[in-house]
């Protein structure tokens, strides 16, 4: 797959060709990676992001797509209603809203707003969604869980104990909504060059120590694992459920 940010997602029209897509964080890094390789693979998708700033941009962005750009605050369940209600129909549900705050996790109350947007915000739209989903009669979901479900992160334990929380979630409930027809998986990207990890890959101590432990030497790209949750939501993982699949280039098996 190109790495680039015009991936062709051509390859996986056939399957989504007018499906119906939510993406939350959608509007900004892997959220609209995502976005974009939903739209390039001819589904419908509303991208949703937290900010207006956010969407003006990604709307302003060369080659802007025509997606719905819609803001939404996964902590506002009043607001999550009224978004689900209007779409009609759900066939796929990727989230992907989610903060960080180096250092500052370890104050219980920063502790306690990342783990209510990243983690109790994707519990809130996956219960919203199923009723939509379990109507599509093979409805999907994808989660973002991260390297750190894995890991612990000392400058981030909200941001950690969010992430083992979503493999978690995502394991319960993809047993929990089976019989809905729907799959729950996630995927778990690695280092990833997004604005989120500038400051990283500037640094070349940090950067190459990332690099030498990775096994495929790169930093990921937000289309590597945009690839593979269009593969997650496919009829080509149809008996896969409950997965929580790593995208990041060897590194937690390094």
């Amino acid at each position: 797959m190109s790495t680039s940010s015009s991936a062709d997602y051509g390859w996986a029209a056939g399957w989504f060709t007018g499906k119906s897509v939510l993406v939350t964080g959608g509007t900004s890094g892997i959220g609209a990676a995502i976005s974009r390789a939903f739209a390039g693979a001819g589904a419908k998708v509303v991208s949703a992001g937290a900010f207006l700033g956010e969407i003006e941009a990604e709307r302003d962005a060369p080659g802007f797509d025509g997606r719905e750009l819609v803001v939404l605050d996964v902590r506002d369940q009043a607001a999550i209603a009224a978004l689900i209600g209007r779409l009609g129909a759900l066939d796929i549900l990727v989230n992907c809203a989610g903060i960080i705050r180096r250092g500052d996790e370890h104050d219980p109350e920063v502790f306690e707003q990342v783990v209510d947007i990243n983690l109790n915000g994707t519990m809130r739209m996956c219960a919203a969604a199923r009723p939509l989903l379990a109507a599509s009669g093979a409805g999907s979901i994808v989660n973002l869980a991260s390297m750190l479900s894995i890991f612990g992160g000392g400058l981030v334990p909200g941001y950690s104990a969010s992430k083992g929380g979503i493999a978690q979630l995502t394991k319960s409930l993809a047993i929990a909504y089976a019989a809905d027809t729907i799959r729950v998986n996630a995927v778990a990207p690695g280092w990833i060059a997004t604005p989120l990890t500038g400051a990283l890959r500037e640094d070349p101590a940090r950067s190459q120590a990332i690099l030498s432990r990775t096994p495929l030497n790169r930093w990921g790209q937000p289309e590597d694992v945009a690839g593979a949750a269009l593969f997650l939501c496919s009829p080509a993982a149809r008996f896969i459920t409950g997965a929580v699949l790593p995208v990041d280039g060897g590194y937690s098996v390094a």
